[in-house]
């Protein structure tokens, strides 16, 4: 299968959820940003698929990146890399059953409409300041913080690239 096959619009998410759900399977999800992938986010990635049944991963648009980095002081203007690179990337990764791009700042509207089992994020979100765990949880289903990596993050990549030069 070609992995951009992949890669979903809202409306194809929300189909593949119904059918998940149909047969009973866990629907896992986790969004970001995923600008410059690295082992931190293989090794999360991995954690969080191995929750569930299906793996979907919420990507945030060109757009709502810019926004959500807009006070970054340092290193070049965010993402890096657009859209359709990081969705093709990440819909690459064995362990992501499908990624779904969103426009807004953050995923509530997504995480509602999708109603997963298991909503997850890493370690420097806690629970209680997940968007949309309120919402999964009211609804039953789990929200879980999954531990970092230690030594990988896209800023320390960013700011290791940019003194190469």
């Amino acid at each position: 299968m070609d992995h951009r096959q992949k890669i979903l619009t809202l409306a194809e998410a929300l189909k593949r959820r119904r059918e998940l759900a149909a047969g009973g399977r866990r629907l896992v999800f986790t969004n970001g940003c995923f600008d410059l992938l690295h082992p931190g986010h293989l090794r999360y990635l991995s954690e969080a698929r191995s929750l569930g049944d299906y793996l979907l991963v919420g990507l945030n648009s060109d757009r709502s990146v810019r926004a959500i980095k807009a006070g970054a002081v340092e290193g070049p203007p965010r993402p890096i890399c657009p859209e359709e690179i990081r969705a093709e990337m990440l819909a690459g990764l064995a362990a992501v059953d499908a990624v779904v791009i969103f426009d807004q700042d953050d995923p509530l509207e997504l995480i509602t409409a999708l109603e997963p089992d298991v909503l997850v994020k890493g370690g420097d979100w806690p629970v209680e300041k997940m968007v949309g765990a309120k919402e999964v949880l009211a609804r039953g289903g789990q929200a879980l913080s999954l531990t970092l990596a230690e030594g990988f993050s896209t800023t320390d990549l960013v700011a290791r690239i940019a003194r190469c030069r």
